[in-house]
């Protein structure tokens, strides 16, 4: 393959890798698809050892002058690259919607301006990192946030730029060096992104791309001893893997995995809200790690919390990304459709019911109705383990002990959503083992707050200072306040 750009519906992305500044085309390359209607939108080249070498090595080089720098140094060189995000939004939403299936609408009105934000927000947030100090009567302790090195970021194919940014945002202005591994499904967002920052004046090797598979490139840049940092967002099998293969080296790993979080409409809630909110958890075709899928109602609620959920699940419009009207989108890729399908057989077949939807949409063959079962057991496969679909349960509970018992019954703890009278809601949701849980509310969002899960849904915090603390050495420096004395008798 000898291809400098690809066309996507008017776009133009290059399909090289992103090395040193420059790209970088290598022998071995991979065929993408676009999961609307399953078009060939071209071959991306496939890292293997020699680029994966010249890129950490690149990132070495940079580490000394861009760690060299101040947060205040570098904050314009991160503030042109939001900028340059933005310069190229209209760009951003058409190849995530063609090549990862994210609804256009959702893109232009919510991703782009957060990719932005996850840039210059943590810029500003570094300048603060090395004020902060301890004072006792012996000594002042300056803690320092001193930058790790290189950092390997790999990110999901659910939301590309989202995803990236919000891991870059940090690591860049802690002032370590990047290498961004993309999601095979799902590449050409992030190689925008690295002609954002080439454009941004980023120095050669402070942010450098590699393109290929998980099993592939994903494996052998992980397996580096060279490597300070691993940030990973993504299923927990791969997650395994790569905290073997950062152990032996023991490299510091940050997890954010998956999830089977609780939505518990409890007695006192406000059905029509809780079922408003309830629909949202088709958004992106259930391809969302922080949605909430098991729903938990109390049983003097259930009649009337389907029959207005119902009513929602029937206006929405399932169709093409690509259109502004469109709610509910394709899934990434055929084996996931047939993952979906397998999960929802295989339920019915141990006896649950199908509220709505239960079968591949006619819109297109990646597609999968909204889909509601009920009559569902605790133990069975469908409520324990992650679909990554538009597909949710619905199991009753007649007290709030159970409630909690439900909720934390699984090897999950994400998120969580709870509806109800607000001080009875959030009692309750206090008692859910979760990273975290939005009470009468879904998907608020600060970027100073931590986000991560407990359990098989991760390891780690990320936002505000949490991300600091992960992508920084922490040092303090001790200055005694009176003449120090040496001495074997005490310290």
């Amino acid at each position: 393959m000898s291809v400098a750009h690809l066309q996507v519906d008017g776009v133009e992305v290059s399909p090289q890798h992103y090395i040193d500044g420059t790209r970088v085309a290598s022998p071995r390359s991979f065929e993408v698809f676009s999961p609307i209607q399953q078009q060939r939108l071209g071959e991306v080249y496939e890292a293997d050892n020699e680029q994966i070498t010249r890129a950490i090595d690149a990132a070495q080089r940079a580490f000394t002058g861009w760690a060299a720098l101040s947060a205040a140094e570098r904050k314009p060189y991160l503030d042109r690259f939001a900028q340059e995000i933005g310069k190229r939004a209209d760009a951003f939403c058409v190849l995530e919607s063609n090549d990862a299936g994210v609804l256009l609408s959702r893109m232009r009105h919510g991703v782009v301006p957060r990719a932005m934000l996850n840039i210059s927000w943590f810029a500003e947030h570094a300048l603060r990192l090395q004020e902060r100090s301890i004072e006792t009567d012996q000594a002042s302790h300056r803690i320092r946030h001193d930058p790790a090195g290189v950092v390997v970021i790999i990110t999901p194919w659910n939301s590309p730029l989202l995803l990236s940014t919000w891991k870059l945002g940090p690591a860049l202005a802690a002032g370590n060096t990047c290498i961004l591994k993309p999601p095979e499904w799902a590449p050409l967002t992030c190689s925008l992104l690295a002609d954002a920052a080439q454009s941004a004046g980023l120095p050669p090797g402070v942010f450098n791309l590699l393109q290929g598979g998980g099993a592939t490139t994903g494996a052998r840049l992980v397996s580096d001893s060279r490597l300070a940092r691993i940030s990973f967002t993504g299923s927990v099998p791969t997650a395994r893997a790569i905290a073997q293969a950062a152990g032996a080296n023991l490299v510091p790993c940050s997890l954010e995995l998956g999830g089977k979080s609780p939505f518990i409409v409890l007695e006192d809630a406000d059905v029509e809200s809780a079922a408003a909110t309830g629909t949202l958890m088709y958004r992106n075709a259930g391809q969302v790690c922080l949605a909430g899928t098991r729903f938990l109602v109390h049983e003097k609620l259930c009649e009337p919390f389907i029959k207005a959920m119902r009513k929602q699940v029937e206006r929405l419009c399932v169709g093409d990304p690509r259109h502004e009207a469109t709610e509910v989108g394709p899934i990434i890729h055929p084996r996931q459709v047939d993952r979906i399908e397998g999960f929802v057989k295989r339920a019915i077949a141990e006896g649950a019911e199908v509220l709505w939807g239960g079968e591949r949409h006619a819109y297109g063959a990646q597609y999968f109705q909204p889909t509601m079962l009920t009559r569902v057991r605790q133990d069975s496969e469908i409520v324990q383990n992650e679909v990554f679909g538009p597909v949710l349960t619905l199991q009753t509970f007649r007290s709030d002990e159970e409630a909690i018992a439900m909720a934390n019954g699984t090897d999950y703890g994400l998120g969580g959503v709870c509806y109800g009278e607000a001080a009875h809601a959030t009692k309750l949701a206090e008692q859910v083992r979760t990273g975290f849980i939005w009470v009468n509310s879904f998907g608020i969002r600060d970027l100073a707050a931590p986000f991560g899960g407990i359990k098989r849904s991760g390891l780690g915090r990320e936002g505000g200072d949490w991300s600091f603390e992960f992508f920084c050495d922490i040092k303090d420096v001790v200055i005694p306040k009176k003449p120090f004395v040496a001495s074997f008798s005490h310290r």
